[in-house]
C-alpha cells in the first residue's frame, strides 16, 4: 500500500490531476477510472474525480495498480547543513540542484534521500510512503530553509499551519533589471502554461490558483537587483512566476526565460560579465532565507534565518556595490 500526503503546495487540486502529474506512466483517463472503482482512496473513502484536495488529506492506493515497481528508498551520503534538530523535527539548508522528492526517473539521489542519510530511522515514512519528511518544497535549484518533521503529529501540525498561511517565509532573488517600485504586492491567480507544461504564468482572470507575494526592493545594481519577496500562499514557481509577471525574471532562471540566453540582450562586454556569475552553478539565484512557525510540542514561536551560498553571495555583494 502507497501512503500519499497532500503539502500546502497541492492544496485544492484535483485529485486526478495531483495523481497524473505525480505518475506519469498513468493517464489521466486511467487514473479517473481508479477512482471511480475505489481503487483509489482519500482519507479511507472513496471520492469524485474532480475532488479538491486539501492539506492534511492522505491518499491511499496498492502499489500494483500503478504498473511501475517503486523500489525501497535509499539513503545517500550527501553534505547537508542541519540548522537546528531535536526530537520532533529537523530544520536543514536544502543545496542546489537537489530535486526534493524521488521520480520515477531519480529514485536515489532527491533530498529525502539525503535525509534519510542523516536522520535514518527518526522520520515517520507511514505519512508518505514516496515523500517522507516532507511537509514543504523548494524548487530543484532553490536553497534554502525547509522544515522536516519527523513525527505524524509534528507532519500534521505544521502542515496546518501551511493551510491556516500562518509560517512566515522570506526569500532572497537576484533578478534582471532596475525595479521602479521599492515595494508592492503581486496578488493575482497562477495556471499552468498550455504551451509548455512544466511553466506556470499569471492571469487577472479568476482560474487557477489565487497566489499572494509582497516584494521589497533592497538594491538595484546596475544591471541586476536584490529583491526580498514574502509569499503569503505556497504556489508551484510562485516567486519565479510573479517576478517575471512584474518584468523581471529571476537571474539564471532558464525555465522563465532568464538564463545565459539574457544576457544577448545586453553588449558583449556585460553579457560576458553576466555569464562569468552564472556559469559556475547552474540554475536560478532564489534562496529561501528565513521562515517563523509554531513549534506543535515546545509551543513556541521559532524563527530561523540561513544565508546563501557562496556563488549567491559574491553576486549580491557586488549589485550591493553596483559593480553589475
Amino acid at each position: 500500500m502507497i501512503s500519499l500526503a497532500i503539502s500546502n503546495i497541492d492544496d485544492s487540486i484535483r485529485v486526478d490531476q495531483f495523481l497524473s502529474d505525480r505518475f506519469d506512466n498513468l493517464s489521466r483517463s486511467k487514473i479517473q477510472k481508479l477512482i471511480q472503482e475505489n481503487s483509489i482512496l482519500v482519507n479511507g473513502e472513496s471520492v469524485k474525480k474532480k475532488y479538491l484536495l486539501q492539506i492534511g488529506d492522505k491518499i491511499t492506493l496498492e502499489e500494483k495498480i500503478l504498473n511501475q515497481t517503486f523500489k525501497e528508498i535509499i539513503p545517500w551520503d550527501y553534505p547537508l547543513e542541519i540548522l537546528y534538530q531535536d526530537e520532533d523535527l529537523a530544520i536543514i539548508n536544502k543545496p542546489k540542484g537537489i530535486v526534493v522528492h524521488p521520480t520515477t526517473v531519480n529514485q536515489d539521489h532527491t533530498l529525502v534521500n539525503i535525509l534519510l542519510g542523516h536522520f535514518d530511522k527518526k522520520i515517520d515514512q507511514s505519512i508518505d510512503s514516496l515523500r517522507p519528511g516532507i511537509v514543504h518544497r523548494l524548487d530543484k535549484d532553490t536553497t534554502g530553509i525547509m522544515i522536516i518533521p519527523f513525527t505524524s503529529y509534528a507532519h500534521w501540525k505544521i502542515a496546518e499551519q501551511f493551510k491556516n498561511r500562518e509560517v512566515k517565509k522570506e526569500y532572497l532573488a537576484i533578478t534582471w533589471g532596475l525595479w521602479n517600485e521599492k515595494e508592492g504586492l503581486v496578488n493575482d491567480y497562477i495556471i499552468r502554461n498550455r504551451s509548455n507544461p512544466k511553466q506556470f504564468i499569471s492571469t487577472s482572470l479568476k482560474r487557477g490558483k489565487n497566489a499572494t507575494t509582497n516584494f521589497e526592493l533592497v538594491k538595484n545594481g546596475q544591471y541586476l537587483s536584490l529583491i526580498k519577496f514574502f509569499p503569503t500562499t505556497g504556489r508551484t514557481h510562485q516567486i519565479r512566476v510573479h517576478s517575471k509577471s512584474k518584468g523581471h525574471i529571476i537571474f539564471g532562471d532558464d525555465l522563465y526565460g532568464g538564463g545565459l540566453s539574457k544576457a544577448r540582450e545586453y553588449s558583449k562586454e556585460i553579457a560576458d560579465k553576466m555569464i562569468e556569475y552564472a556559469s559556475p552553478v547552474a540554475g536560478h539565484f532564489l534562496h529561501a532565507a528565513s521562515i517563523s512557525f509554531f513549534h506543535p510540542v515546545q509551543n513556541q514561536t521559532m524563527t530561523f534565518s540561513v544565508n546563501p551560498d557562496d556563488q549567491f553571495q559574491k553576486l549580491q555583494n557586488d549589485i550591493l556595490s553596483e559593480t553589475v
